[in-house]
């Protein structure tokens, strides 16, 4: 019976008074509840989602300039700050995802472009038409800027290093528009941006490796005209008609 009544007063006892404002006890709740939003905020930016911005045009017309991203980074994975650990991701990157990564020539800088090759396809461009494994790439997103005059670089010289035997090194001389085919090796994947007379991409600065992707993009959730005129341009130069899922993303 003792017992009994000890449950019953338990049960009906009323929930403590929450402490009185600045003081010692309202102070520590108020650390433990930023402590824990803080600790929510960080998984999920490390691990679930990131944020990215559009900044130049060079993935035009599917993203343009000041365009706000959200990335999946479950998708493909992400690395554990601080340390060499990489959490894996549920899929691996596919052909014309769009994916955030960092790029050895621009450290620090999220660049984004769409995946054109994969580890084992053979790639190369004839006259500005892609070519994947010998079977044209039907690119509808493709914008293409006729004013733009084709040429060669000296940065394309690393295409050497995977340029597929069958082709002779000694007279190879890529252009913006014809280059390769190419072999791509294992945990390397070759980018390029949708307006392709207007991108820096793996054509000149090589393919990036697996390990150096960040997520996959897949929601536009803001857009505004950044070249508009007159001040507080966010607002009244904003693209609701832009904000929604990117076409090209399935997750």
């Amino acid at each position: 019976m003792r017992r009994r009544a000890k449950r019953d007063a338990k049960a009906t006892a009323r929930p403590s008074a929450p402490p009185a404002r600045f003081t010692r006890g309202w102070y520590a709740d108020w650390l433990k509840t930023l402590g824990i939003a803080a600790a929510i905020f960080l998984v999920s930016r490390n691990f679930v989602f990131a944020t990215a911005v559009i900044t130049s045009g060079s993935m035009e017309e599917t993203l343009a300039v000041s365009d706000y991203l959200l990335v999946n980074r479950m998708a493909l994975g992400s690395g554990i700050p601080g340390t060499a650990i990489r959490i894996p991701g549920y899929s691996e990157p596919r052909h014309d995802d769009i994916i955030v990564f960092r790029a050895d020539h621009s450290p620090g800088v999220d660049i984004v472009k769409r995946t054109i090759g994969l580890p084992g396809d053979l790639v190369a461009m004839r006259d500005g038409v892609l070519y994947r494994n010998g079977v044209i790439v039907n690119e509808a997103y493709v914008r293409r800027d006729p004013i733009q005059v084709d040429g060669t670089h000296p940065d394309m010289a690393w295409q050497l290093d995977v340029l597929d035997p069958s082709v002779d090194r000694s007279s190879y001389r890529p252009t913006r528009e014809n280059w390769g085919p190419l072999v791509i090796p294992d945990q390397r994947y070759f980018m390029l941006g949708d307006n392709r007379d207007n991108s820096l991409d793996s054509r000149w600065w090589g393919l990036v490796e697996r390990e150096n992707m960040r997520g996959r993009v897949f929601f536009i959730y803001y857009s505004f005209d950044s070249s508009a005129p007159g001040p507080f341009r966010p607002i009244s130069a904003a693209r609701p008609a832009r904000i929604g899922p990117l076409r090209t993303a399935v997750d």
